[in-house]
């Protein structure tokens, strides 16, 4: 506009001073006409001045109109617009609102100067930023709302919030289509395949199978999945995700159907399965199936385990684990674990925190092992506690075993990168007595009974886990009863084996089988006496005391669950509790028993079961673990908070029972 004025004024001095030119040269010829063309040429001028106000004065009118129409226009168009907006205050309270707003959420009534989390929940000014996008969904629509701050530089510097939604209704659709059909792979495993086969009846072997066969995949198709078998017993399922959470909508109903399946089979056929759908590629997302089910599998099978991102949902599992006599893998694993010795360096063996008779029978009995095989080797133990401390006192007597029990600190100084570590009775890194050991090798072999969990040792070089094996004293001696030549060993480590079985067996109750006695007379072969064995087990005054309270001050939840409390903090209190819990549950009408005690700032909790209800289900949820019958976990509450906890996760576990049907 400057430069538009610029030229419009040269122009005009240039006309100007060729009318003064002009009147001069008339001026020189005729005075008279030289001042008629002045007083013309002065009229001009004023005409020009008198145009160029106007024209001025019309161009501010001009400005003046578009801006009254604009802000016409912009008021308009704020409260038109397609998208809804808000204004709030500085403590998050409605001041304005556009139509479309109102629309969406449905006002009814006066809001203003009222919370919007109150009419929008997701929207709390105490929790979230000014760069937060905030994912809001209504009925049919979903909006991404942004938030603008706006600060006044005058008077009181009042703080404003303008929030506007953008429609993202699309890309959730897009998101949702996507993850509906996103691929998911499971892997199928008949757990008892060939304890079914050997039982049935010759003539309808194949006719049961087929059966089998038929019922997985007629269960598949309901989901319109592609099932393929590739061994006897294994078959691979594709499927979409979507008809993925139909099926454990459905709890994986499948499980069920085969277990009581009557097809002339005199056993029930259980299943485990593995299903994933999370990886980068589809081999990502089969390795992902295939290791949930190894996991399935070790934790007794007649399960699934779902990957999902970083964590592990598990389905069934309720029902004992299938005892399974297979002597040929036990052969297998103690010749590689021989061979594996002969080629380490120095072999260290360590068991749980907290250790009892089965840790340290069954590390006892490795050490035996790596002795007999002319290897250097050692036992982790930090903490004598009063569950061993009757055996301890018989090791101190041999002087070949108690210089080989060591400390953390002196087993990381023994470590060296030939070094071979040996994990008993414990899966899980933060269990052991030295994780710190883990972390540098995957040279470890892992020998342990219990159903497998979610952080479980992942850097094993062999895995021995059994969970229908009664214990893992009961794994090592089979383990020794496979060496090339016949191995003796002193009678305490005879004893403190056979011990391991008695205390996770409650006296060969429960988690017992065939193997179980055939491996209690070899340890009666190589010295056991279980005169000697039940002199390990003799408790104090106070302990008895103690035990006697917890059961006397019981609480019965539910009807058939008993619940008992170590109030004070005392030595040896893990130990106290599960005595008291295994006392409780010869309760009549009690089908399980939990004890709570204060143990180093934190509460433990000791689990049993008759195998009715599975005690190791509910203390997972509380990040334990064990067996159906026997289990235990650490829980960093008030006591009064840990009861609360386990209450929770009794009724969470009922629960989930109601709508499905298992088999003892």
């Amino acid at each position: 506009m400057k430069k538009l004025t610029y030229l419009d004024r040269r122009k005009s001095y240039i006309l100007y001073g060729s009318f003064f030119v002009l009147i001069a040269i008339i001026f020189y010829y005729n005075r008279f006409a030289a001042g008629i063309a002045l007083l013309i040429s002065g009229y001009v001028m004023y005409l020009d001045y008198k145009i160029k106000q106007a024209m001025s004065q019309r161009y501010v009118d001009d400005l003046e109109s578009i801006n009254d129409s604009f802000d016409e226009i912009t008021r308009g168009a704020v409260f038109a617009i397609p998208f809804p907006l808000v204004i709030t205050d500085s403590k998050g309270h409605i001041v304005w609102y556009n139509s479309r707003f109102k629309e969406l959420v449905g006002i009814n009534g006066e809001v203003f100067r009222q919370p919007l989390n109150s009419v929008i929940e997701e929207i709390d000014f105490e929790e979230v930023k000014v760069e937060d996008q905030i994912d809001v969904e209504f009925e049919d629509d979903n909006l991404l709302f942004h938030i603008n701050k706006f600060e006044k530089t005058t008077g009181d510097n009042e703080i404003t919030y303008l929030l506007y939604g953008i429609d993202n209704t699309p890309y959730v659709d897009l998101k949702e289509k996507y993850e509906d059909e996103q691929l998911a792979i499971m892997m199928l495993n008949i757990d008892n395949y060939d304890d079914v086969r050997q039982r049935a009846p010759e003539d309808i072997r194949s006719f049961i199978f087929a059966e089998a066969d038929n019922m997985i995949k007629d269960y598949a198709k309901q989901y319109d999945a592609y099932v393929r078998r590739y061994e006897s017993d294994r078959y691979m399922i594709l499927l979409e995700r979507k008809d993925l959470e139909d099926m454990k909508e459905d709890n994986f109903s499948l499980l069920d159907l085969t277990r009581e399946a009557d097809i002339g089979n005199t056993m029930p056929i259980t299943l485990s399965a593995g299903v994933s759908f999370t990886g980068e590629n589809l081999m990502d997302i089969q390795r992902e199936a295939n290791n949930s089910l190894e996991i399935a599998l070790g934790r007794g099978g007649d399960q699934v385990v779902l990957k999902t991102g970083e964590e592990l949902e598990y389905f069934g599992g309720k029902n004992q684990a299938q005892v399974k006599r297979n002597r040929v893998k036990a052969r297998v694993i103690s010749e590689a674990t021989q061979n594996l010795m002969k080629e380490s360096g120095n072999i260290i063996i360590m068991g749980h925190q907290n250790p009892d008779m089965d840790s340290i029978g069954s590390a006892l009995g490795m050490l035996e092992m790596a002795k007999h095989l002319g290897k250097e080797a050692y036992i982790v133990l930090n903490e004598v506690t009063p569950a061993i401390s009757r055996l301890y006192e018989k090791l101190e007597e041999e002087e070949s075993i108690i210089d080989r029990i060591i400390d953390s600190e002196t087993a990381e100084e023994l470590y060296s990168s030939s070094s071979l570590i040996v994990v008993v009775d414990n899966h899980r890194k933060n269990s052991t007595e030295c994780p710190e050991l883990l972390e540098h090798t995957d040279r470890v072999i892992l020998i342990d009974h219990h159903r497998r969990g979610q952080d479980y040792i992942k850097n094993t070089i062999l895995t021995y886990l059994e969970p229908y094996a009664s214990s893992a004293s009961e794994m090592v001696t089979d383990l020794l009863d496979y060496l090339p030549d016949r191995i003796e060993i002193p009678d305490v480590v005879a004893d403190a084996l056979l011990a391991g079985i008695i205390v996770d067996t409650k006296g060969f109750s429960y988690q017992t089988g065939v193997r179980t006695f055939e491996v209690a007379s070899i340890l009666k072969r190589l010295g056991a006496d279980s005169v000697h064995v039940k002199h390990l087990f003799k408790d104090d005054k106070e302990t008895t005391i103690l035990r006697s309270k917890v059961v006397a001050n019981m609480e019965v939840y539910d009807e058939n669950i008993a619940i008992g409390v170590l109030e004070e903090e005392v030595e040896g209190g893990v130990l106290v509790s599960a005595q008291a819990a295994d006392e409780l549950l010869n309760i009549i009408d009690m089908d399980a028993s939990f004890v709570l005690t204060p143990v180093d700032e934190k509460i433990h909790i000791s689990g049993r079961s008759s195998g009715v209800i599975s005690v190791q289900l509910i203390l997972e949820k509380l990040g334990g673990g064990g067996h159906l019958t026997a289990a235990g976990t650490q829980v960093e509450t008030t006591l009064e908070g840990a009861i609360a906890a386990l209450k929770e996760a009794i009724d969470e576990y009922k629960e989930e029972e109601k709508d499905e049907v298992y088999i003892d």
